[in-house]
């Protein structure tokens, strides 16, 4: 047998079964989106259950929905019929994971999950299954068939299942507003959370690398500074320190396009007044959206008396990680 065909194969049935089940989507799932909103609002939580590979699945949809802010624990079926149960509290949501709807721990666990005050959303491929009926929301993964030769091992309905479960997750994540940074918030030992969590003192060139100029300063002495910093731009401070200005390397060329004499003159006479700013206390992604939104190669950093502190160049970014 030629193994890559037949990995390819696998490949071509999954994905089928997945279209299939993006075609049903309907209704039902607005309405869990709604239900998993609203509990989370009233600061319950969604206890996933399954068994087996459904439990497994499980285990990972609990992940996500945790990751993401939505505060998800996985029940397993057995478990909860011998002490597990307590980790329901009436207010929450159970997220209900079998295929078959049939399941024997799962159908044994139903009467005792409805004793709580809760709500019950399935993920089932039998819409007319026992679990299909004790539930409140029910999602449909029925899949075409499995990626199995013998159609029996689940392979297809647990991806299914899966991505579904992404879906519900990503979709609860922009209902509720989650951001970039409550995601670092939530991974700060990542890669990723490290560096969301970067303040811009941490990443901002500063001290010799930070050029800067009274704005009494001649354009040439000014000129020697940004070479010594290796920067395109200059802070221009007034008397008292604070910013009042920049001039860049592009201001330069301007102005001697019109004025041979621009060499000779002080700064406040060809500064930017008002130049854009961004805290040195802020994450160093809002530097980010700054240099996405306005078409400047340098960002100027300010501390809270508005004395510019350091620098933030465009060419940073991919170093730092954050573009």
């Amino acid at each position: 047998m030629n193994h890559l065909i037949r990995a390819r194969e696998v490949f071509d049935v999954e994905i089928a079964a997945l279209q299939a089940v993006r075609g049903r989507i309907d209704a039902q799932f607005q309405q869990a989106v709604d239900l998993v909103v609203a509990v989370l609002g009233k600061r319950g939580k969604i206890v996933v259950v399954g068994i087996g590979k459904s439990g497994n699945v499980g285990q990972k949809i609990a992940a996500t929905l945790t990751s993401t802010g939505s505060t998800s624990v996985l029940l397993h079926s057995v478990d909860a019929l011998h002490g597990d149960l307590g980790i329901v509290n009436d207010g929450d949501l159970i997220l209900a994971l079998s295929y078959s709807g049939e399941t024997e721990e799962m159908l044994r666990l139903l009467p005792a999950l409805k004793r709580f005050d809760v709500k019950i959303i399935a993920l089932t491929g039998e819409l007319k299954s026992s679990l299909a009926q004790y539930s409140d929301v029910v999602l449909n993964v029925r899949v075409p068939r499995e990626a199995c030769p013998f159609n029996l091992a689940p392979t297809s309905s647990s991806t299914a299942m899966l991505v579904m479960g992404d879906a519900l997750a990503m979709a609860v994540l922009q209902a509720r507003g989650f951001a970039e940074k409550d995601f670092a918030k939530y991974h700060p030992s990542g890669s990723i959370g490290q560096t969301m969590l970067l303040r811009i003192s941490e990443v901002m060139r500063c001290g010799e690398r930070n050029p800067l100029a009274d704005q009494k300063t001649m354009v040439k002495e000014a000129l020697l500074i940004m070479t010594r910093a290796r920067a395109g731009s200059l802070s221009i401070t007034d008397g008292r320190g604070k910013l009042a200005g920049v001039f860049t390397d592009g201001d330069l060329r301007r102005h001697m396009a019109s004025n041979d004499a621009v060499l000779n003159l002080r700064l406040q006479e060809v500064m930017t007044p008002n130049p854009i700013t961004i805290r040195d206390d802020a994450l160093a992604v809002e530097a980010l959206k700054i240099f996405n939104e306005r078409n400047i190669d340098d960002l100027i950093v300010v501390n809270r008396r508005r004395e510019p502190v350091g620098i933030i160049d465009s060419q940073d970014l991919p170093r730092l990680k954050l573009m």
